[in-house]
């Protein structure tokens, strides 16, 4: 499926300053989603965050929190228990979905929204764990229980679909 702007929209799973110091590759696993967002807010898909039990987590990293028209705070793993899917927009079915822990957030919500019957595309280079092994389980896991696996240029150039998109040279200024 070829995702369009439109029918997306973007959510960031708890990229939150207490846990991605120890997210292996963290700082790039963020740089991802950053792009990701600033990519989403140029075609105007709506970008949701979550916060796991910021109390001892803390808050989402400003670049984040800055990308995010609405934060989803939650105690379960997965978002849609403390209101995600109902904080969507109902028009809108494609979700993408980036963010830490891989194996644990980001696994059970896009398995949660799938329950919801929306379409779920996790993007593995914005997706990250403490433990690489970790990481690999989840996208695994997720791509063979119907779980789209994209990554970041994948979702700009379809949000693009074509060079001649009036967006195209502002897009590829975040990709390169």
């Amino acid at each position: 499926m070829l995702h369009v702007p439109d029918d997306s929209v973007l959510v960031l799973v708890d990229f939150q300053t207490r846990l991605m110091p120890a997210i292996h590759d963290g700082a790039s696993v963020a740089a991802q989603a950053v792009r990701l967002g600033r990519i989403a807010r140029i075609f105007e898909v709506p970008v949701i965050g979550t916060e796991q039990s910021p109390l001892r987590l803390g808050e989402s990293v400003s670049e984040i929190k800055g990308l995010c028209s609405d934060t989803v705070t939650k105690d379960h793993f997965d978002a849609c228990a403390d209101g995600l899917a109902d904080a969507l927009p109902a028009e809108r079915n494609s979700v993408i979905v980036a963010g830490c822990e891989a194996h644990v957030c980001v696994l059970q919500t896009a398995f949660g929204l799938l329950r919801s019957g929306r379409k779920v595309t996790v993007v593995s280079d914005a997706a990250g764990s403490r433990k690489t092994v970790d990481r690999e389980a989840a996208i695994g896991r997720l791509g063979a229980n119907g779980v789209e696996i994209a990554t970041v240029e994948m979702i700009a150039f379809e949000w693009l679909g074509s060079s001649r998109h009036p967006r195209f040279r502002d897009v590829l200024q975040l990709i390169k």
